[in-house]
């Protein structure tokens, strides 16, 4: 049996080598025998890769997905990452060019007046122990600013300081109802007392029984004996409503202040006014009365007849 299995062996060996030398040669005079088994092959076995290729891709997808998946979460977290510090850029910038705009407003109005001020970034807005509208400023006794200096911003008063401390000081607004003023009509000698009443309006009362006062007037502050607390000539508010009491001895209406005291970012604290009262000087440029041109006529005498 082993001889026979020996000899089977050795056949198919012999009939291996034979058949390999016998296709060699045929390769070597040009006949494309192999490739034409490959094609032949490769002609059978594509459907069945095709089919093998749908069944195995998914699976395929989702094990590279899963190796994918760490990565592609943090690529997510980093891109998020940039938009929040780009929105935070933004708002910064935003705030930035509104702090700008107020501080040169609040020049140009302490300029046109001849007011010396320090300027103050606001810190912060609310109310204390003894006000209810305050906000707190980023300048004290440092900048040797004083209690009861008069604060403004571009479009008028905002209030007075009240308490000063080494690195930030009090301000108590225009619009706290323990808050008065002494005002006057422009353009009139007409006087009254503002107060505030918590809102962005305010009410004021006329001292003279005589004095009457309109719709769109506009109010500046009269000023205080040494110009503290109050500075002359400061913009307050226009007339919006003129109020009916039966118990006033004269007249009453409400005011609109100028200042948009929820939006304050920069302020200004005078430090001295000038020597002369601005008077009219600071009237927003809109109510300014529109000048009524004039013209002037020059007569040339006629020449006397020669004798």
């Amino acid at each position: 049996m082993r001889y026979g299995g020996d000899n089977r062996s050795r056949l198919l060996l012999v009939t291996l080598i034979v058949t390999s030398l016998f296709l060699i040669t045929l390769d070597l005079r040009g006949v494309s025998v192999m490739s034409g088994a490959r094609n032949a092959a490769q002609t059978v076995l594509a459907p069945i890769e095709r089919v093998a290729s749908s069944a195995f891709s998914p699976v395929g997808n989702f094990f590279s997905d899963i190796s994918h998946l760490g990565r592609t979460r943090s690529k997510i977290k980093s891109l998020e990452d940039e938009n929040a510090l780009l929105r935070n850029q933004i708002i910064a910038n935003q705030n930035l060019a509104s702090q700008v705009e107020q501080l040169k407003s609040v020049l140009d109005l302490a300029g046109t007046a001849g007011f010396k001020v320090i300027n103050a970034k606001v810190i912060s807005q609310g109310s204390s122990a003894s006000f209810t509208q305050t906000i707190l400023i980023d300048a004290g006794s440092n900048m040797n600013l004083k209690r009861d200096m008069t604060v403004i911003c571009g479009q008028g008063l905002v209030g007075v300081v009240k308490a000063v401390y080494p690195d930030s000081s009090l301000v108590m607004l225009v619009s706290d109802p323990a808050f008065k003023v002494g005002v006057r009509i422009a353009g009139t000698q007409q006087i009254g007392i503002l107060s505030g009443q918590g809102t962005n309006t305010a009410v004021l009362q006329l001292l003279d029984s005589q004095s009457s006062v309109k719709s769109g007037d506009v109010l500046l502050a009269r000023g205080s004996q040494g110009d503290r607390p109050f500075v002359p000539g400061v913009p307050v508010g226009e007339v919006s409503i003129l109020l009916e009491s039966s118990s006033a001895v004269s007249q009453i209406a409400e005011v609109k202040l100028f200042a948009d005291l929820n939006s304050l970012g920069v302020v200004a604290v005078v430090t001295k006014a000038p020597a002369a009262d601005p008077r009219d000087a600071l009237v927003p440029a809109r109510h300014m009365p529109i000048p009524v041109p004039t013209v002037t006529v020059f007569v040339t005498p006629s020449p006397s007849p020669s004798k």
